[in-house]
């Protein structure tokens, strides 16, 4: 048995089969010219191993990501990272996710973290096999991971159409060689390099860099300077947006002024790449995330491509206090993912 059957295997599903008890018809033919509407799933596979199902309005048990296309979602995000301890987001984990997205017709976003575990604006470990590496090992390490991940899809037909280069890098990644405070020239060589590697793969894939706060223009103007300043290369610029319960009317505000003003500076389409709120609070999230879909299709001059709902089929308390998924604990969707439909 190959390593990527083992992998199917593990998780229970082959490439063309679906767990449930409801069946999806044939996938539709995939349009790229719509709005995204899309979901980070990347804790599926990991799910399902532990027992996790998920059903409809209707109290039957579906297949997630076609229950999260039933609700209007049409894309899916998936992190990577480079050795995970338990093998939870490698590139064998990522393709059996892939594969259910393709066979749903469903539109692809690949997230490298390049860590061995999470990435984000408090850590940015570099991968314990990379630890001893300088700038130009670094470099090559990152492009070689990119493309061997890539070059997996690709084997199985499955074309992303937007790979992320860093996850929330709002100072730079791959600490502390990469840190874009400390080392700017390097953490846009790095980029670099990720993009160059992505479209030696995929030439039409659209790459993106992307940093959390979406409503603080500040950050963004930082990055993106430092990129355009020392070469660094990028397609799509990535938010996170995260807002209370309380304050997510002005925190959005600031979020689409931003988009605006970004592309107008940049000359570059903007993505919500991930987005959530308490799943105890389904009217709240429900209102806020209608108005945040509203708002980015209608008042951004057309700049904002789309948005990422972060893992939202996450049970509450989930991975150690995940609460910010859009099931309940019986596995069914809360109203908040009516915004979607």
């Amino acid at each position: 048995m190959t390593l990527v059957a083992g992998v199917l295997a593990l998780c229970g599903c082959g490439d063309d089969t679906f767990e449930g008890s409801y069946v999806k018809p044939e996938a539709p033919a995939v349009d790229k010219s719509a709005f995204v509407k899309g979901a980070d799933v990347s804790w599926l596979t990991q799910m399902e191993k532990e027992g996790s199902t998920f059903k409809n309005a209707d109290g039957l048990e579906q297949e997630c990501m076609s229950l999260l296309q039933d609700l209007g979602m049409n894309a899916i995000r998936l992190r990577v990272w480079v050795d995970p301890a338990e093998g939870w987001n490698s590139k064998e984990d990522v393709l059996v996710k892939a594969l259910r997205a393709k066979k749903l017709g469903m539109r692809l976003m690949i997230d490298f973290h390049y860590s061995d575990t999470w990435a984000d604006p408090g850590s940015q470990t570099i991968p314990a096999a990379w630890s001893s590496y300088d700038i130009e090992a670094m470099k090559q390490a990152v492009a070689d991971h990119t493309v061997g991940v890539l070059q997996l899809l690709k084997e199985f037909d499955i074309e992303p159409e937007w790979v992320q280069v860093g996850n929330e890098t709002t100072d730079g990644m791959l600490w502390e060689m990469g840190r874009a405070s400390r080392h700017p020239e390097n953490y846009a060589a790095l980029t670099t390099a990720g993009y160059d590697a992505v479209k030696s793969v995929f030439p039409e894939a659209q790459v993106i860099v992307h940093l959390d706060g979406g409503d603080r223009l500040g950050r963004y103007n930082n990055i993106f300077n430092i990129l355009q300043e020392n070469g660094g290369k990028f397609d799509i610029i990535g938010m996170s947006l995260y807002p209370s319960t309380t304050d997510w009317r002005s925190v959005t505000d600031n979020c689409i002024s931003n988009i605006r003003t970004l592309h107008e500076t940049y000359g570059k389409k903007l993505m919500i790449c991930e987005t959530g709120m308490d799943w105890n609070e389904e009217e709240i999230a429900y209102e806020f995330l209608s108005y945040l879909l509203s708002q980015a299709q209608s008042n951004t001059d057309n700049a904002c491509l789309g948005v990422f709902y972060w893992e939202p089929q996450a049970a509450p308390g989930y991975n150690g206090g995940y609460n910010k998924g859009a099931f309940d604990e019986n596995g069914t969707p809360t109203k908040a993912l009516d915004a979607f439909k």
